[in-house]
C-alpha cells in the first residue's frame, strides 16, 4: 500500500510559499474606510461602496462607534499595517473625503461635490457585469491629466498612487486584473472624477454568430436550415448584442487571458462596464499632520508671506516652550529621584546604628538596675519613712522599724550626702558614754516594726496622741 498525503519535501514548500505570501500581503498598503460623526443613511452607504473598491486590501467588517476617538482608529491601525484612512463625513453645506497617510501625514480633505452609490449605476444600466471574484485583486488604478505642474496636483497623484501596490506590467499576470479604477483631474474646474469600471476581454476578428458560440449561452438555432447560416449571417442575433468595437479597445494579448477565444498573440477587445460608485471631488485644503498640522495647501485661503512667517513663528514658540516644560518636568524628577534615595539611604544608616547600639541583640531582655542601685533606692525610701516618723511623732524611730537607717548611722551614712538632724558630740548625750537612745513609741504606734509607705501615710494624717 502506498504512501498517503504530501512528502516532507511538498510539506516544506508550501510552508515556504505560504510564508512568502504573508511577507508579501504584508507589505502592501492597507486601508480603513469608514464615516464620522452624524453622517447619514446615504454617506453610510457611500462609504460601504468605496470600502467595496478598496477590497481586498481593506477591512471589509470594520465597525467604528460613536465613542471610539481618531486616536483609537491610529492606534489600532499600526498593529494591523494599516496604511491609509478614508473617513467620510457630512456637514450641513456639503459632504466631505479625508484621505491620509498614517502614520505622519498628509491628510488631504476634499469635498464632494456630487455622488452616486453603486445601486443607483447598476439600475441605470441594461447589461452590468459584477461577481465576487472581481474583488479578489486591488483593482487596476489609472490616473489622467495628472501632468499638471503644481505641488499639491504631484501630491494628489502621489496620494492615489500608494493608496494600491505597484504593478510590474513585465510580470503581471492578466487574469488578476478584473477591475479599474479611473481618476481624471479636469484643470479647468480643478475637479476629480472618480470612476470605478469592471474589466471584459473578448476576442475579435470573428462573427458574431461565432462570438455567440464561444459563449456559454448556446443561441436558439430552431429557424436556421444550417450552422452556417449562423456563423456566415448571424441571423437570430439581437441588434443589442453587438459591441462598439474600435482602434480604442482593440488589442494584442501578450499573454493567455480566462475567457473563450482570448488567446495569446491574438486580437482581444477590452471592454468597461461601470460598476460604481460616482464621485465628482474638489481639493480643499492639504495638512501636514494625520488631521491636524501646518495648512500646506487652501483652495480658498491664500496667505501673504508674512502671515506664514508669523504662523512658523508661533508654531515654534509653541514647540519651544513644550520643550522647556519637559525639560522641567525631568528635571523635578530627577531631583526627587535624588531625594528618595538620600533619605532611603540615611533611614538604612540609622537602621544600622541602631542594631550596632543593641550588640546586634535587639530581641535580648531588659536586664535590669544593677543591684548596688536597687539598695540605694531602698535605702533612700526607708530614710524617707524615717523623716515622716519623726515629723508626725517627734522622736526618732526604732533601729528594729528602720534597720537600714540606724546601720548606716552607725556606720558614719553614706558618702556624699549630708545627715538629717543634729550631730551629737561623743558624750554630750543623755546617760554615759553618749549612747542615749529615745524611749519607745507608745500607743498605736507601740511594737510596729513594718515601715508605712506612701498609702499608709495618706490615709493617716492625723499626729498620734501621747499616753
Amino acid at each position: 500500500m502506498g504512501q498517503s498525503g504530501r512528502s516532507r519535501h511538498q510539506k516544506r514548500a508550501r510552508a515556504q510559499a505560504q510564508l512568502r505570501n504573508l511577507e508579501a500581503y504584508a507589505a502592501q498598503p492597507h486601508s480603513f474606510v469608514f464615516t464620522r460623526g452624524r453622517a447619514g443613511r446615504s454617506v453610510q452607504q457611500l462609504s460601504l461602496d468605496v470600502r467595496r473598491v478598496m477590497e481586498p486590501l481593506t477591512a471589509s467588517r470594520l465597525q467604528v462607534r460613536k465613542k471610539n476617538s481618531l486616536k483609537d482608529c491610529v492606534a489600532v491601525a499600526g498593529p494591523l499595517g494599516v496604511t491609509h484612512f478614508l473617513i467620510l463625513s457630512k456637514t450641513d453645506n456639503s459632504v466631505y473625503l479625508k484621505l491620509m497617510r498614517l502614520p505622519g501625514g498628509p491628510t488631504l480633505t476634499f469635498q464632494i461635490n456630487k455622488y452616486t452609490l453603486v445601486r443607483d449605476v447598476v439600475s441605470s444600466l441594461r447589461r452590468h457585469r459584477m461577481h465576487e471574484q472581481q474583488f479578489n485583486h486591488p483593482p487596476l488604478l489609472v490616473l489622467n491629466s495628472f501632468g499638471v505642474q503644481g505641488m499639491h496636483i504631484k501630491l494628489m497623484a502621489t496620494m492615489f498612487q500608494n493608496l494600491f501596490p505597484s504593478l510590474n506590467v513585465h510580470t503581471v499576470n492578466l487574469n488578476t486584473i478584473k477591475r479599474c479604477l479611473l481618476i481624471n483631474y479636469n484643470p479647468d474646474s480643478q475637479e476629480l472624477d472618480f470612476r470605478h469600471y469592471s474589466i471584459k476581454v473578448v476576442p475579435v476578428g470573428a462573427s458574431r454568430g461565432m462570438k455567440k458560440l464561444l459563449q456559454e449561452k448556446f443561441p436558439n438555432m430552431s429557424r436556421l436550415q444550417d450552422i452556417s447560416e449562423l456563423l456566415a449571417t448571424g441571423v437570430a442575433l439581437s441588434e443589442s448584442e453587438v459591441e462598439p468595437d474600435g482602434e480604442h479597445n482593440i488589442t494584442e494579448l501578450p499573454q493567455a487571458v480566462a475567457g473563450r477565444g482570448n488567446m495569446q498573440a491574438q486580437q482581444s477587445a477590452v471592454r468597461l462596464t461601470e460598476i460604481g460608485p460616482r464621485m465628482t471631488l474638489q481639493l480643499i485644503k492639504i495638512q501636514e499632520g494625520v488631521g491636524n498640522g501646518n495648512v500646506l495647501f487652501h483652495s480658498f485661503v491664500h496667505k501673504t508671506e508674512a502671515e506664514l512667517q508669523a504662523i512658523l513663528a508661533a508654531k515654534e514658540e509653541k514647540l519651544r516652550l513644550k520643550a522647556q516644560r519637559q525639560n522641567q518636568q525631568a528635571e523635578n524628577l530627577q531631583r526627587k529621584q535624588e531625594l528618595r534615595e538620600a533619605h532611603k539611604k540615611k533611614s538604612l544608616a540609622g537602621m544600622k546604628r541602631a542594631r550596632a547600639g543593641t550588640n546586634g541583640d535587639s530581641d535580648a531582655e531588659d536586664p535590669g538596675a544593677p543591684p548596688e542601685a536597687v539598695g540605694a533606692s531602698r535605702d533612700e525610701e526607708d530614710e524617707d519613712d524615717a523623716e515622716y516618723f519623726r515629723q508626725a511623732v517627734g522622736e526618732e524611730p526604732d533601729e528594729d522599724m528602720f534597720p537600714r537607717v540606724g546601720k548606716r548611722r552607725r556606720l558614719g551614712g553614706p558618702s556624699g550626702k549630708k545627715q538629717r538632724g543634729k550631730e551629737q558630740k561623743p558624750g554630750s548625750g543623755r546617760g554615759q558614754g553618749g549612747n542615749w537612745r529615745p524611749p519607745k513609741p507608745k500607743g498605736r504606734f507601740q511594737g510596729v516594726k513594718t515601715k508605712l509607705g506612701p498609702k499608709a501615710r495618706r490615709q493617716d494624717t492625723r499626729r498620734p496622741s501621747r499616753t
